[in-house]
């Protein structure tokens, strides 16, 4: 059972066509960038109303619409050492152009992401926003982002992730402290309602 809160971030876990590729986005996050950003923690690109340089990706913020889910990046230090990593190291300074970032960004991928709480069967259909979505660790490079089980969207409000199904694991079980639930992006940067980037 999910009696454990052992967090992982987003993780895929299939698209509808069997391709579940991440963008490799060039010159994707800002030389110097002072947040970490962990494998399979929610981002989101650049505006004029968030930190994040335009042009290029971030952490998101626990509500309203976002990009994606990181999955790694590489770039050239500043010494000219090629370095690949599963995150994004804070404040590292990168040579101009050897940035690369990935991170998934399609709409129709459906992720697995631990609850911060229990979920029952009848949150299918529902909308959550994400909790912690800063938590993880530099030692294994992974988010701890949780599904906020108190952040139902209701009201004319939408919640960032739409709960699809119970990701099916033997010890994971609807009710259990933590579930892990499969959902979808339900507030995403690029489909959807407009939200403007610039």
């Amino acid at each position: 059972m999910s009696s454990t809160s052992t967090p992982f971030g987003l993780r895929p876990a299939f698209h509808p066509s069997g391709l579940d590729r991440a963008q490799a986005l060039a010159n994707g996050i800002t030389s110097g960038y002072a947040s970490n950003i962990l494998k399979g923690q929610p981002v989101q690109y650049g505006t004029t109303a968030n930190s994040i340089t335009l042009g290029t990706i971030g952490i998101a913020a626990n509500t309203g619409a976002f990009a994606g889910a990181f999955a790694g990046v590489q770039w050239t230090d500043t010494t000219g050492r090629a370095r690949i990593s599963n995150y994004w190291p804070a404040s590292t300074a990168y040579t101009a152009g050897t940035c690369v970032a990935y991170f998934y960004n399609d709409a129709n991928i459906v992720y697995e992401i631990q609850a911060d709480a229990s979920m029952a069967q009848t949150t299918i259909g529902n909308e959550y926003n994400f909790s912690n979505i800063a938590a993880g660790s530099t030692t294994t490079g992974l988010s701890q982002a949780t599904l906020g089980a108190s952040t139902a969207a209701g009201n004319g409000t939408q919640g960032q992730m739409r709960v699809v199904d119970l990701a099916p694991y033997v010890d994971n079980a609807w009710g259990d402290a933590y579930t892990i639930v499969r959902v979808v992006v339900a507030n995403s940067q690029l489909f959807g309602a407009f939200t403007a980037i610039a």
